[in-house]
């Protein structure tokens, strides 16, 4: 039987974020235990907190926000590439792997051990090769994913893969958690908080078995 495969991160205080950006905080508002009639928290964080969605606004100025984009395109079917545990980089020779006629694509890479084992950040993750944007964009993919904070690890600060990949309309899922996730189809269920005009929103993803 089909069942749902959870590939988002947790939030709560404390949690990883990429380095730069702002923590994970909950406070209590009211509390039960304080005597009040009900429980409710404020929550402080980023638009990019945890497995969250990079719609075109992130990086391109003019491009559609999150509250734009079309729930068709975030949910569907789905395919699963397992990089070598060895890889450096998500490169050329993984993008060729992907299924032709697929328009959205996982990549679990070595990542998703490292976050099953240790959920702090690591700077050292594995992230996609910029020679292999041109091959994933000919490929006709329209969503990307990967078991990272960032698909890039640019040094530059350019971010030369947002770029190319967000100015062809191609949407980013980054934090994933895949480890549980063996190499194959699935169908994609992913719905990103509708915060208008947003450069970028945590979701639920969710990966249908078949």
């Amino acid at each position: 039987m089909a069942r749902l495969i959870d590939i988002s991160m947790p939030i709560r205080p404390d949690m990883a974020v990429f380095r730069g950006d702002p923590e994970v905080r909950v406070r209590a508002v009211h509390s039960l235990e304080r005597g009040d009639p009900y429980n409710l928290s404020l929550l402080t964080m980023g638009s990019h907190t945890g497995t969250h969605l990079d719609p075109p606004a992130h990086f391109v100025a003019g491009g559609r926000t999150v509250d734009q984009l079309d729930l068709e395109l975030l949910n569907g079917p789905c395919q699963v590439v397992r990089v070598p545990d060895s890889a450096p980089v998500v490169g050329v020779s993984d993008v060729a792997r992907i299924p032709p006629g697929t328009e959205r694509v996982l990549f679990r890479t070595s990542n998703s051990a490292r976050w099953a084992s240790d959920d702090r950040f690591f700077s050292h993750y594995v992230a996609l090769a910029p020679d292999a944007v041109p091959a994933l964009v000919d490929s006709g993919i329209r969503l990307v994913g990967i078991d990272a904070l960032s698909i890039e690890r640019d040094l530059t600060g350019t971010f030369p893969v947002h770029r190319a990949l967000l100015g062809k309309g191609i949407v980013i899922l980054e934090g994933t958690r895949l480890a549980e996730v063996p190499e194959g189809p699935y169908e994609l269920e992913c719905l990103p908080l509708r915060i208008v005009q947003g450069d970028g929103a945590p979701a639920r993803a969710v990966l249908r078995s078949a």
